[in-house]
């Protein structure tokens, strides 16, 4: 059964996402190179370090429509929410959502975090329940997914939430819309993947 996982209230030293504590991480250069295979096996550097959507990928992977269960929608003001240093580009006030991305029989693959302008967020996620990428290409949107941290770490929250223990892989980027910055997005991955994926390192084949 699926661990039931909430946001907690805004504390006073914690974010109130959920952030992975990194044993390692890389930047944009390590993206554009992509990652020695022993550290990160290729099928999971097309998911991770990859341009492509992440929702379209996932179900492509499990054959299953991936759905979305928001658990947080938090005005935020201009404060920086502990989110990567990219979330000065997206306008004050700010909106922080947090969603889960799973089957439609309810496995959780992914866990993401995203910052909009608070004036902007309802002209692009009309429906806040699907998607961002479902929602964007209703509307049409041309979009540039702008990959720029990668993150390999530990969260005891989402390891309770995925049921699978870590470390976690994780990213960041910006979608780019009209040559202006429209979110910032901050992704974990369960390493239930494995199923469809492979083992994250090569060295654990065999």
């Amino acid at each position: 059964m699926t661990a039931i996982l909430r946001p907690q209230e805004k504390p006073l030293l914690n974010p109130p996402w959920y952030s992975l504590s990194p044993l390692w991480q890389g930047d944009e250069t390590d993206v554009k190179q992509g990652l020695p295979h022993s550290q990160l096996a290729p099928p999971w550097q097309i998911l991770i370090l990859g341009d492509g959507s992440p929702t379209r990928h996932l179900q492509l992977l499990t054959g299953e429509k991936t759905e979305v269960d928001v658990i947080d929608m938090s005005p935020i003001g201009d404060d920086e929410d502990g989110a990567p240093m990219k979330i000065s580009l997206i306008p004050g006030p700010r909106l922080r959502r947090q969603v889960w991305l799973r089957t439609a029989s309810g496995q959780r693959l992914a866990y993401a975090a995203s910052w909009w302008s608070a004036n902007q967020v309802d002209e692009y996620l009309e429906n806040r329940s699907l998607p961002i990428w479902e929602s964007l290409s209703r509307l049409h949107t041309e979009l540039y997914r702008d990959v720029q941290g990668l993150y390999y770490g530990h969260s005891p929250e989402l390891e309770i939430a995925f049921g699978e223990k870590g470390a976690f892989w994780g990213r960041h980027y910006l979608f780019w819309h009209a040559r202006q910055p429209l979110t910032l997005i901050y992704e974990v991955f369960s390493p239930y993947l494995r199923k469809y994926l492979g083992e994250m390192r090569i060295d654990q084949l065999g």
